[in-house]
C-alpha cells in the first residue's frame, strides 16, 4: 500500500514537471518568436535562449560604444551643445556649453532646473517652442552670465549667442550653442579701421582735386582729357570715403541721425526724377507712377530723397534704351500685435525697371557693402557720367537699407517677372496722411 501510494505520487510529481516544462516552453517560443528569423531553429530551446541573451549583450555593448563615441565627438566639437528633459532639467552638456554658460560647478546626474543653473529667459523660452512647435528653433540674443562668486563678476563679459533648438523624443530638446561675440568683435574692430581710414583719407582726397582743378584751367587740349579722367577718378574715391562713413554713422546710432517731419512721398519722387533726368535723356527713359496721390509719411526727408535718388539712379544705369520705369505705390494695412491689435497702415512702393536684372546668386547679397555681383549690372555709369551724378562703389543700396531699418521699414531685391528687370519693393510704416486715390501715369 505504501508502495502504491510512493509511485502515485511520483507519477503525478512527474506530470507536474512536465507540465511546467511545457508551459516554460511555450513562453520562450512567444518570446523568442521576433528573433525566430536570425536564429537556427533546429537548436535546442536552453541554446538557442543562451545564444540571444549574448547577443543582446553585444548589442547592448555596441550601442553603449556608439553612444560613447557621439558624447566624445559632441564634447569635443567646438560648438556647445545641451540636451534637457521634459521638465526642462539639464541631462547632459559638453565642455564647450559649460564654459559658454559657466556651468563649470554642474556635474551629469545632478537633478536642477536648466533655468536656475543658467538665469537666461531666453534660453528657456527658446526650449519651449522648440518642444510646443516640434521643429528646430533659432534665436539670438545677449546673454548677461551670472555667478555664485562675487569675484568673479567683474571679470564677467555679457556676450551675443545663437541658439539652435531641436527636438527629441520622450519631450527631450537638444541645444546647440554658438558664442556670435568674437565675431561681432572682430566686425567692429574691422568697421572701425575702415572708419579711421577713411577719415584720414578725406583731407589728401581734397588736396589732389583742388591741384585737379588748378591743372584743369591751366593746360589744353588734348592734355586736359587726362586731368579730366583725374578728376573723376578723384570724385569716385571722394564718394567711396563718404559713403563709409556715412554707412558706419547709420549703423552706430541711426535714430539719432533722423529728423523725422512730414513728408509728402510723390512730390518728393518727382523732385528726384528731375534731378536725374540728364541721365535719363541720354537713354530716352521715362518715368511712370501710379498710385494714390497725397502720401504722407513721417521720415526724414533727406535720407528718404537720398533712398529714391540712389535707387532710381540704379534703375537709369540699367535699364534699356528707350524704356519706362515703373514706381507704383499702394497702402496695406497691417496688425500690430504689440499694441493692443491696432490696425496701422503702411506704404509699399514698387521701383520695376525693364534692365537685365539679377542673378539668382547675386540677389541674397544685393545690400551687403561693396558687393558688386554680376557683370551684367555692376558695369560703371555712363562714359560721359557728370561729375554731379551718383558714381557706382558699391555702398549705395548697403546704405539705401540702412536707412530704410533706421525709418523702421525694409527694402527688398526681385526680378519682375513681366519686365525681366529689377524689382525693388520699398516698405516704410508711418504713413501719416492719405487722401484722394488716384492713378498718374
Amino acid at each position: 500500500m505504501f508502495l502504491l501510494g510512493f509511485i502515485l505520487g511520483l507519477a503525478v510529481g512527474i506530470g507536474f514537471w512536465i507540465w511546467q516544462q511545457f508551459q516554460l516552453n511555450r513562453y520562450l517560443e512567444r518570446v523568442l518568436q521576433p528573433y525566430s528569423k536570425s536564429t537556427d531553429l533546429a537548436l535546442p530551446l536552453l541554446p538557442r535562449v543562451r545564444q540571444e541573451i549574448k547577443t543582446l549583450q553585444q548589442q547592448r555593448q555596441d550601442l553603449q560604444k556608439s553612444l560613447q563615441t557621439y558624447q566624445d565627438l559632441l564634447d569635443f566639437a567646438p560648438m556647445g551643445y545641451l540636451q534637457v528633459d521634459e521638465e526642462n532639467q539639464l541631462l547632459w552638456c559638453n565642455q564647450q556649453a559649460k564654459e559658454i554658460l559657466y556651468l563649470q560647478r554642474w556635474q551629469p546626474g545632478q537633478v536642477r532646473l536648466l533655468l536656475e543653473l543658467v538665469r537666461s529667459y531666453e534660453l528657456d523660452r527658446l526650449v519651449e517652442q522648440t518642444r510646443d512647435r516640434q521643429k528646430p528653433q533659432t534665436k539670438e540674443w545677449l546673454f548677461h552670465p551670472s555667478s555664485d562668486n562675487p569675484a568673479e563678476l567683474p571679470t564677467i563679459k555679457s556676450m551675443t549667442l545663437r541658439a539652435s533648438g531641436l527636438p527629441l523624443p520622450n519631450g527631450q530638446v537638444g541645444v546647440f550653442l554658438e558664442n556670435r561675440q568674437p565675431l561681432l568683435d572682430v566686425n567692429q574692430e574691422r568697421d572701425r579701421s575702415f572708419s579711421d581710414l577713411a577719415h584720414e583719407l578725406r583731407t589728401p582726397l581734397t588736396s589732389i582735386r583742388l591741384v585737379a582743378e588748378t591743372l584743369q584751367h591751366r593746360l589744353e587740349p588734348p592734355l586736359n582729357r587726362w586731368v579730366d579722367r583725374l578728376m573723376q577718378e578723384v570724385d569716385r574715391l571722394i564718394s567711396l570715403v563718404q559713403g563709409w562713413l556715412e554707412l558706419t554713422q547709420i549703423e552706430a546710432n541711426p535714430k539719432m541721425q533722423l529728423h523725422l517731419e512730414p513728408v509728402e512721398v510723390r512730390s518728393l519722387i518727382v523732385s528726384v526724377w528731375e534731378t536725374l533726368e540728364p541721365l535719363a535723356q541720354r537713354q530716352h527713359l521715362s518715368l511712370s507712377y501710379s498710385g494714390p496721390e497725397d502720401i504722407w509719411i513721417k521720415a526724414d526727408q533727406a535720407r528718404i530723397y537720398q533712398v529714391f535718388l540712389n535707387l532710381l539712379d540704379n534703375s537709369i544705369k540699367y535699364s534699356s534704351p528707350s524704356t519706362n520705369i515703373q514706381v507704383e505705390a499702394k497702402i496695406t494695412f497691417f496688425e500690430d500685435h504689440h499694441q493692443d491689435n491696432s490696425i496701422h497702415p503702411t506704404l509699399e512702393l514698387n521701383l520695376i525697371d525693364s534692365g537685365t536684372g539679377f542673378s539668382e546668386a547675386d540677389l541674397p547679397h544685393i545690400f551687403e557693402r561693396f558687393y558688386r555681383g554680376d557683370k551684367a549690372r555692376t558695369h560703371s555709369s555712363l562714359a560721359d557720367n557728370s561729375i554731379g551724378s551718383i558714381v557706382g562703389n558699391g555702398l549705395g543700396l548697403a546704405i539705401v537699407r540702412q536707412i530704410l531699418l533706421a525709418h523702421g521699414g525694409s527694402i527688398k531685391a526681385m526680378n519682375h517677372p513681366q519686365t525681366g528687370g529689377a524689382w525693388m519693393q520699398v516698405i516704410l510704416p508711418e504713413v501719416v496722411a492719405n487722401s484722394q486715390s488716384q492713378d498718374y501715369s
